[in-house]
């Protein structure tokens, strides 16, 4: 067993700099009024001597934590089995390190984990909080209110009065769903289907509102729920097909439903596009371009969608005089308000 060095103290690095520990401390923490030469001076003995604050310590003199809370109200399995996930992951993780904070992932696979996930909000271990995947039923928002959390949410809020208010990023789900719509229509298509998302999302339902402002009389067959999954998909297509074999095109509620909806097509002999054609929803390349064909899709810029929330979490701490978090420079104007990012239609072979 190896012996470490002690650590460095707050001590070590003013008899270093020339300063007071005081001095030491302002600067170390992003304190006010201290001189510029005085900064560099303990800037460079920090450097010097590898000084890392203490946490604990720094957290009862700044009052923050440097740390974020994402709450993804999904299980394990879905998680790590969706690129969509790991998308937005990456951009709140860009912004958290633009800002020197660290995330903290917490994942609820069903009920039993609400009261940890609220426990843990209320513990005073993060800053805020970004959640998103809910479900209308979902105790999420509450116990982030409850537990005083600065919180942003990825998704347009519907799950409860209380939520009018709620801070949130999403992406034009409803226009974008036309968009995928009209393009079928375009093609000439009379017998549109929708394999819609798992409708206590409000992402499924916004799409699903889109597909019936185009479709106004769709046949009440041709809409049959998924739950935005590749088995998802599979399933929805066989009974559609059961049910309106004279199909000839499908909007899918996203990526990975389009691609299970596109593996049935192909085992019954269906030819894509000339037979039917094939919409999705999202635009994730590790699915869009590998699907077979490559996928026809409504883009939303799900990496953003990730920043972006950090982002607007951040501008709500400022307001809160949590500190001295630097702006990162999200684009957005003004203090925190919502955020819905505008979709494009990506064409390739599908339809």
């Amino acid at each position: 067993m190896t012996e470490t060095a002690p650590r460095p103290t707050l001590e070590a690095v003013a008899a270093r700099a020339g300063v007071s520990r005081a001095t030491v401390s302002r600067v170390v923490n992003g304190g006010q009024g201290v001189r510029e030469p005085l900064v560099e001076r303990v800037r460079r003995a920090v450097e010097e001597l590898g000084y890392v604050p203490n946490q604990a310590a720094r957290s009862l003199v700044t009052k923050r934590h440097d740390a974020v809370a994402v709450v993804i109200a999904e299980p394990e399995t879905r998680v790590f089995a969706d690129p969509f996930f790991a998308l937005q992951l990456r951009g709140i993780s860009k912004e958290l390190t633009a800002h020197d904070s660290q995330l903290v992932l917490l994942l609820t696979g069903g009920r039993a984990d609400h009261a940890r996930v609220g426990r843990y909000l209320a513990g005073g271990h993060v800053d805020g909080a970004l959640v998103f995947s809910l479900h209308f039923d979902d105790p999420l928002p509450e116990l982030a209110q409850r537990a005083g959390v600065p919180t942003v949410f990825g998704g347009r809020p519907g799950w409860g009065e209380g939520t009018r208010s709620a801070v949130y990023v999403d992406s034009d789900n409803r226009g974008g769903a036309r968009d995928a719509v009209r393009h079928l229509v375009g093609l000439g298509r009379g017998r549109v289907a929708h394999i819609t998302g798992a409708l206590g999302q409000t992402s499924a339902v916004d799409r699903l509102d889109g597909f019936r402002d185009v479709m106004v009389d769709v046949d009440p067959r041709l809409i049959v729920e998924g739950d935005f999954t590749p088995a998802g998909g599979e399933r929805a297509m066989r009974l559609l097909l059961e049910r309106c074999p004279d199909l000839d095109a499908v909007f899918a509620a996203n990526d990975l439903t389009a691609s299970g909806a596109l593996r049935v097509l192909r085992a019954q002999g269906r030819r894509v596009p000339e037979d039917v054609a094939v919409v999705g929803f999202d635009d994730m390349l590790p699915v869009a371009e590998q699907t077979d064909p490559p996928l026809t899709t409504i883009r939303q810029d799900i990496e953003e969608m990730g920043r972006l929330m950090a982002s607007l979490l951040f501008r709500a701490l400022e307001r809160r005089g949590g500190g001295s978090y630097r702006d990162a420079g999200s684009g957005v104007g003004g203090g925190p308000s919502s955020v819905v990012l505008p979709t494009t239609l990506v064409r390739r072979a599908s339809a």
